[in-house]
């Protein structure tokens, strides 16, 4: 059914002022050292006209890997075009971490000879750090990571000590780069799959975050505590769901949840965190098909809430163990698994949007988009850099939509997903954003005032097209990397169409 609505932007009530780098993006550790992650689709994959089939062993999902992943050589960090498109988002986070964070040794000495120490599984050299730093400074960014807490370090029965993040705090702090935040580890209730030491528990993670933040408190004090940066567990599922047995990302979690990591804990955290994923991606559907949306679901109701629930269910913990604090998604993206087939398309840029808005409209943070440019869902295509819808989808919330948020006066449904900020340009008046997830039906919006329109869809209406027109004008980069105009065109006041699967920006 076709929806209307009537924007009021004079009677809107304000709900909150948001972190105005709420939209930040993960550096992943493996491209940082060089390593293992997931392989590419194929351009049919990502078109819907080649199926994605993985055949299921009876050794599960670790000896499906080699036929999943790839090693990638480190991302180069000193790219004038990576760096230049990074800049244009202006200030941001950049968290380095994930799994491989935390079973990394730091060769800064330069006496392993690329082979990493028993007990780990991967080494950072002096000079990868030093690129990180160096790509931090140049784009004005600030840096969180995690840390080393693997067997190589220590046994789960000896307590956590800080030989290996001392050299990463110390050089950074020497390089004149601090690191601004840390969580001491990613994805902690996956326990030993995450690499922590053999038999490690939520006992002995408790006593360890506790240790690692008394010491951060006690020698790098203007970094911020950020935890638990948990993923699934809390009655939250990552997928439809289902029965248990065939269900979501569940299946490769412990039963650990956020008060088997905090409860008792005696050092507060600055900032809560935990990871959202829609679902998993194609890559791992065959072993847990109910984890996995089908595109055809990708602009569906029950699949744009996911964000917003896991917001809802995750912010009352956060009321509980950081009470004030602000809620960080430090990994966050259409799905776990290196992204869905279409996460490179047009039609990811519906849930990227809406999870941004929705988001806003529910708490104070920052969502820590994965990847910048690494697998299917990051904002750049690896190696060559070129910006993908997301990225330009991104860009323009950055340049339009303020800090203050409001409440639309709009209830979310098919058709008419409305949010409503302050101007990023400082001057009087408002900025919405309607989503129109119908693929079938248009939106008819009454404006009360000319408006700028910035309207985007799939190029030639395909909403899994790998280009994005703004007001029918394809965004691709032009000679030199330089980036497309992104102007407005001025809309009238009176009613205005806008067509099935658009997202619009509308500044008055």
């Amino acid at each position: 059914m076709s929806q209307f609505v009537k924007l009021n932007p004079e009677q809107l009530k304000e709900l909150r002022e948001v972190n105005p780098m709420m939209m930040s993006y993960n550096v992943e550790f493996a491209e940082v050292t060089g390593g293992t992650f997931w392989k590419a689709y194929t351009p049919g994959q990502i078109a819907g006209t080649e199926e994605f089939h993985v055949t299921p062993t009876s050794e599960g999902i670790a000896a499906m890997y080699k036929d999943l992943m790839q090693v990638y050589a480190p991302i180069d960090l000193y790219s004038e075009k990576l760096r230049s498109l990074a800049k244009e988002f202006g200030p941001v986070w950049v968290r380095v971490s994930g799994t491989w964070a935390t079973k990394t040794y730091y060769d800064f000495d330069g006496t392993t000879g690329g082979k990493a120490p028993e007990g780990y599984l991967n080494v950072l050299t002096k000079e990868q750090w030093i690129g990180v730093l160096d790509f931090v400074k140049a784009i004005g960014a600030k840096l969180i990571v995690s840390v080393a807490n693997c067997p190589g370090l220590h046994s789960a029965e000896e307590p956590w000590h800080p030989a290996e993040a001392e050299k990463l705090f110390s050089l950074s702090k020497e390089y004149g780069v601090p690191i601004n935040a840390a969580e001491f580890a990613n994805e902690p209730n996956m326990m030993e799959d995450t690499g922590f030491p053999k038999g490690y528990t939520p006992e002995h993670y408790r006593r360890d975050q506790d240790l690692f933040f008394g010491w951060l408190r006690e020698n790098y004090p203007d970094c911020l505590c950020v935890g638990p940066s948990t993923t699934g567990g809390d009655n939250v599922t990552f997928g439809k769901g289902g029965d248990g047995k065939s269900g979501g990302v569940e299946q490769l979690v412990n039963s650990c949840g956020c008060a088997d990591l905090m409860e008792g804990t005696k050092e507060p955290l600055d900032v809560f965190s935990y990871h959202y994923y829609n679902g998993i991606s194609e890559r791992l559907a065959s072993v847990m098909p109910a984890g996995h949306w089908q595109a055809e679901e990708a602009n569906s109701e029950p699949y744009l809430a996911t964000a917003l629930n896991f917001a809802r269910t995750y912010a009352p913990m956060r009321d509980k163990y950081c009470p004030g604090g602000e809620m960080w998604v430090t990994e966050s993206g259409d799905a776990g698994g290196g992204g869905d087939t279409w996460a490179s398309t047009y039609l990811d840029v519906l849930r990227t949007l809406n999870e941004l808005g929705g988001f806003a409209s529910i708490t104070n943070g920052v969502i820590f988009h994965n990847t910048l440019a690494s697998s299917d869902y990051g904002f750049l295509a690896r190696e060559v850099f070129d910006p993908r819808p997301n990225y330009f989808a991104v860009l323009l919330w950055n340049r339009l939509m303020g800090s203050t948020v409001y409440d639309s006066g709009e209830a979310i449904r098919e058709g008419a997903h409305v949010f409503a900020h302050s101007r990023k340009d400082g001057k009087d008046g408002v900025v919405y954003l309607i989503i129109n997830n119908s693929l079938t039906e248009a939106t008819t919006v009454e404006l009360p005032k000319e408006a700028q329109r910035y309207t985007l869809a799939g190029e030639n209406g395909k909403v899994r097209s790998t280009v994005m027109t703004l007001n029918d004008k394809p965004l691709v980069l032009g000679e030199g990397n330089a980036l497309p105009e992104m102007k407005p065109v001025i809309q009238e006041a009176g009613c205005v169409e806008l067509a099935p699967g658009t997202c619009t920006f509308l500044v008055m």
